[in-house]
């Protein structure tokens, strides 16, 4: 068991052989470098426990997995869809940016008179959505600060994003098939030309900054966390 990762298993054999094996509830997924491994624990799996094997992964946890010699790319299509019309707006048009240009969203705009509860529903389901669509995370992380006492202002805004989402609903992460990879991270930088995102974050700071340099040193010090925590899973995997 890892200890960074404690939903996530990892068996070494020899100096290259590695079987690797996540946990969520009653599913698990598994992979690895050498087939034996993974068939031998297939057939003990099933063996123990009272299981059904799906085969290659391609859906897992509302994200759709396609798998391809040049790479894997998870996108969430389906789930998009299921939202759209449990929001009663599938057949909304389409936009194309976020949120509104210059517009800058307060906790005093309009009376508190919108409907929590959905609201609440509509960003949890959002911030679920951020698993593979990273660039929706500075607008849902910003709208999740209304939680509480929402206004019709900032309802409109969630369901704008709902509007965008409508015309990119295949948009997901493409991780390109590589023999060599490098951990790179970045803070308060653009990703938009990144391909290969896996860990990523857009919040608000907790603690009050008395300087610019300051609010740079806080945003640093959580990504060399970060850092730090998946060095430690890689370095399991023997990476």
């Amino acid at each position: 068991m890892s200890k960074s990762e404690p939903t996530l298993y990892i068996k070494t054999q020899g100096q290259y052989d590695t079987l690797i094996v996540y946990l969520y509830v009653d599913d698990l997924i598994y992979t690895g470098n050498n087939m034996k491994m993974m068939i031998e624990f297939k057939e003990n799996m099933m063996k123990t426990f009272e299981m059904k094997d799906l085969s290659l992964m391609n859906y897992f946890l509302g994200i759709k997995v396609s798998q391809k010699k040049k790479g894997i790319l998870i996108f969430q299509k389906k789930y998009i869809e299921a939202l759209l019309k449990k929001f009663k707006m599938s057949g909304c048009k389409t936009i194309t940016t976020l949120l509104v240009t210059k517009e800058k969203l307060q906790k005093d705009d309009g009376p508190p008179d919108a409907d929590a509860s959905c609201y609440r529903s509509v960003i949890g389901s959002l911030r679920y959505l951020t698993a593979t669509r990273p660039g929706i995370m500075y607008a849902v992380s910003l709208l999740s600060r209304f939680m509480q006492s929402p206004s019709q202002i900032h309802f409109g805004a969630a369901k704008r994003i709902l509007r965008y989402l409508q015309g990119k609903k295949e948009f997901g992460i493409w991780y390109k098939t590589m023999t060599n990879s490098s951990l790179l991270g970045y803070t308060d930088s653009d990703w938009g030309l990144c391909l290969g995102i896996f860990s990523w974050a857009s919040k608000k700071q907790a603690t009050v900054a008395q300087s610019t340099a300051e609010v740079e040193y806080v945003a640093a010090a959580e990504t060399i966390s970060q850092a730090i925590w998946l060095r430690r899973i890689l370095a399991k995997m023997g990476e």
